[in-house]
Formats: structure tokens, C-alpha cells, sequence
């Protein structure tokens, strides 16, 4: 990455402070110098997303986003890329997740119901263009200054030709806590259905406070989904809990449509009908001739981190077969088949903790090598098991850890790291600033705080 001239990107904006970031992005605030309009622009490493075998997902992002233009959907304004880097130029909006104004306690019922209007009609546009979104959550809907929802994040999102030949999608993806029944049983779902859902469980956290299927156990977490077994409040009002209990059908064939939802006398109230979507992208517009070309520039690096040097990826260069772990291994780390007996509660307290996963061990793989070439450990595999080997001298020598991963179904896998040498509080320090932030993309949960809407976790695409 060479050095960028000042705080300008592209000749075209003017970098400004960051607002986020994950493990393999960070958004920044910006000023298009030729408008002067705000706007937020996510620098994506493209080396990173290449070692974890993310850049389809990316692609699909772009492409799902230059398919959807409507007020209440964040509008993706431009694609750029460097050598190393590409550049989502967004709409800006400023007021931030919808997820920190319920974490303050329930909303106002004509609150709510504005957002949940919005919401659905976004929702319902997505879907008129073959986009389902699967992962509507709080943390994925913005609130700008004048209190209007946007939808953002289309990063686990399926376009209308993703579906296999029943008609129906098998990607199971999304939140635990918001996800639908018919994705959990793995069987084939319809986008729009389960996406109605999720804006089901939204509108109940949104009136509530809390989530609407709420257990420690996991599995019986997944029961009360798959039996749409939840109690409303009682400050519910009557036509709510019919709603929700409409929206919240276990059965997808016999679930409330959108379509029906717009007609429900509660939902109704004060709602007012977006007339002027925004135009549909122009197919000439240079957006859609970036999504392979992001992937393909060689061009000179500008973006917000100023200079770094060209690393070797190590991701890929040791396959290894993760252990078979069946049901009575299960039983046997789980008194009484509770599931949060396979997971550490708190995870900076032990030295030992475990994670579910649904990404392929592959990527699993992959994802601590990447770590490891970050953190500056050394990352090898013995017998099965991934070894980290810090490079600095500690209170107790180098840090070591082991990660093993376990098989309890192809498509499910949970993890046990454990630490195998150097001080037990620079390991939980470890953990708790650099290697559990940075495994968050293939998380599925961490038992014990994923449930509480709190601290709910990212959940990345999970193939089945």
C-alpha cells in the first residue's frame, strides 16, 4: 500500500474519522469533494477476504446493492479499488443502529410502528427485485436524523436465481435469535417468508425490549423457534399479539404475507406509503462493471491507513481434518444435553473456551492463520491441532494456544482453544481484545452472552 497524499481517496473524497470496523473492513466517515456531500466509505482488505474465501460474498454485495434503490435501503453510491483495498462509497446516515436505541429499553408503540412500517416496506421492495435480505436485525437497520429506517449490510444476502431447483434457498444463514424456523431444520426455505419473520422478531423486540425466543440452552432455544413458542407482553396491545402471532407461524405456508401485513389495521395506522422509490441504477453506471474489477485492480493504493508492506499468506497451506465429534460427545461435555455446558459463560475468565461454527473447517483454518499472521504468532498444525505460538517474551515465556476443531456434523463444527503455555492473564487479555473480536465472522454463538439481546452476535454467511 503506498502512501496516500493527505486524507483524499481516489482524487474524489475527503477521508475523515472512523466509525467502525470489524475483522476485515472499517468505515469511515467522508466529503465528496466535488458535491460536499457526506457520505461513509467501508474499505474492505481485499487480501483478507481472499484468505477466508469471503469474496463471492463480497461480489454478491455489490451486486444485490446496485439492485436495490429505495429511501429506507442505505444507497451504495459507488465501488472503487486499489491493489489491496476496495471501496463501498454509502450513504451516510447519522443516527446510528436502531439496536442502540432499544438496548435503552422498549420503544413507544407509534415509534415502533413507524420503524416496523418502514422496515417492512423496504423489505417488501427488496423482495419485488429478487433480493431477500437474511439477516434483518436491529444491528442491521440505521436510524438517519429525521428518524427514518434504513436497511443496510446486504452481506448474506440471496438474489431470486440463487434458489436451487425447488424453488426454494439452502444457504442457512443469518442471527440465532431472528433466524426462522425453516432455516434452522435445514429443509429448503423461501427468502421472503423467512425474512417476514425476522421483521416479526424485530417488531416484538422493538415493543418488548427483549427477544421474543430467549433460553440458555441452545437447543431449547431452537425448539421454541421451530413450536413458535414465545408469550407477548401484557402491555401488548390485542390486534399486536394477533399480528405477531400471525407473523411468528412456525408453518411458512400458512405465515402472514407481506402482502397482508400492509393490510392490517394496526400496522395501517399513520402509515404513509413511499410513492417515489429511487429510480432503478442506470445499467450503463460504472457500479455495475466494478464488481470483478474490485477483485482485478492493480492500481495505486489510497486509502485511510496510510503505508504498509506486502505480506505472504500462509491460509490454505496446511489442510487438516477436524475431528469427528458425535452425539455422545456431546452428551458427555453436556450434563443433561444443555448446550451451554459446551461453552465457556465468559471466555476472558477461563483458560479454556469453545465456539460453534458452521463455516467449513477450511475457512475455520484459514481464519486462525490469518489471526495468527496479524498478531505475529506462529501458526502450524500437529496431530489434528492448530498451535499459536506467540513471538513475544511474557511474564511466563511465549504465549501458546491450541484450537482444535471438532466435526459434529459436515456442516457444524465446534471449536475448543485452550491455553498451552505463557501467563493465564495475558491469554484472557488476548482473548479478549484481539482473538475473540477477530473470530466474530465465524461465530455462530458463544453460549452464554449470545442470547442476550445485549450482546447479540455477527452471524457471517454459514454454508450447509
Amino acid at each position: 500500500m503506498e502512501k496516500k497524499k493527505g486524507n483524499i481517496l481516489m482524487n474524489k473524497y475527503e477521508l475523515g474519522r472512523l466509525l467502525g470496523q470489524g475483522t476485515f473492513a472499517k468505515v469511515y466517515h467522508a466529503r465528496n469533494l466535488k458535491s460536499g456531500q457526506s457520505v461513509a466509505i467501508k474499505v474492505i482488505d481485499k487480501e483478507k477476504v481472499q484468505q477466508v474465501g469471503l469474496i463471492d460474498q463480497i461480489k454478491r454485495e455489490i451486486s444485490v446493492m446496485r439492485l436495490v434503490r429505495h429511501p429506507n435501503v442505505v444507497q451504495l453510491f459507488e465501488v472503487m479499488a486499489s491493489k489491496t483495498k476496495i471501496y463501498f462509497a454509502m450513504e451516510y446516515v447519522r443516527g446510528g443502529e436502531l439496536f442502540n436505541k432499544v438496548a435503552k429499553g422498549k420503544l413507544k408503540e407509534d415509534v415502533a410502528r413507524k420503524y416496523f412500517q418502514q422496515l417492512v416496506g423496504a423489505v417488501d421492495y427488496c423482495h419485488s427485485r429478487g433480493v431477500y435480505h437474511r439477516d434483518i436485525k436491529p444491528e442491521n437497520l440505521l436510524v438517519d436524523e429525521n428518524g427514518n429506517l434504513k436497511v443496510s449490510d446486504f452481506g448474506l444476502s440471496a438474489l431470486w436465481e440463487s434458489r436451487g431447483q425447488d424453488g426454494l434457498l439452502h444457504t442457512t444463514c443469518g442471527t440465532p435469535a431472528y433466524v426462522a424456523p425453516e432455516v434452522i431444520n435445514k429443509k429448503g426455505y423461501d427468502g421472503a417468508k423467512a425474512d417476514t419473520w425476522s421483521c416479526g422478531v424485530v417488531l416484538y423486540v422493538l415493543l418488548a425490549g427483549f427477544l421474543p425466543f430467549h433460553d440458555t440452552n441452545l437447543m431449547e432455544m431452537y425448539r421454541k423457534i421451530s413450536k413458535g413458542d414465545f408469550k407477548s407482553p401484557q402491555w401488548f396491545p390485542p390486534e399486536v399479539r394477533k399480528l405477531l402471532s400471525r407473523i411468528l407461524d412456525p408453518n411458512p405456508n400458512t405465515r402472514i404475507s407481506v402482502d397482508k401485513i400492509t393490510e392490517n389495521s394496526w400496522f395501517k395506522k399513520g402509515f404513509k406509503l413511499v410513492e417515489a422509490p429511487f429510480p432503478p441504477p442506470d445499467p450503463n453506471a460504472s457500479i455495475l462493471r466494478d464488481v470483478q474489477a474490485a477483485f482485478a485492480s492493480t492500481t495505486t493504493d489510497e486509502s485511510a491507513e496510510g503505508s504498509s508492506h506486502k505480506k505472504t499468506s500462509t491460509a490454505g497451506t496446511s489442510p487438516m481434518r477436524p475431528t469427528c465429534f458425535n452425539a455422545f460427545d456431546i452428551i458427555s461435555l453436556s450434563p443433561g444435553f444443555d448446550l451451554s455446558g459446551l461453552f465457556e459463560n465468559d471466555m476472558q475468565h477461563r483458560p479454556q473456551a469453545r465456539f460453534t461454527s458452521t463455516k467449513p473447517a477450511a475457512t475455520i483454518v484459514s481464519k486462525f492463520e490469518a489471526i495468527a499472521e496479524t498478531e505475529r504468532f506462529k501458526c502450524m498444525t500437529k496431530d489434528g491441532t492448530l498451535k499459536l505460538q506467540g513471538s513475544k517474551e511474557g511474564r511466563k515465556g511465549q504465549l501458546g494456544i491450541d484450537a482444535e476443531i471438532f466435526e459434529v456434523t459436515p456442516s457444524f463444527y465446534v471449536v475448543e482453544m485452550k491455553k498451552t503455555a505463557g501467563d493465564t492473564l495475558e491469554y484472557m487479555e488476548f482473548c479478549d481484545h484481539d482473538l475473540k473480536p477477530s473470530l466474530q465472522d465465524i461465530v455462530w454463538t458463544w453460549q452464554g452472552s449470545e442470547q442476550k439481546h445485549e450482546q447479540q452476535p455477527v452471524a457471517p454467511e454459514i454454508v450447509s
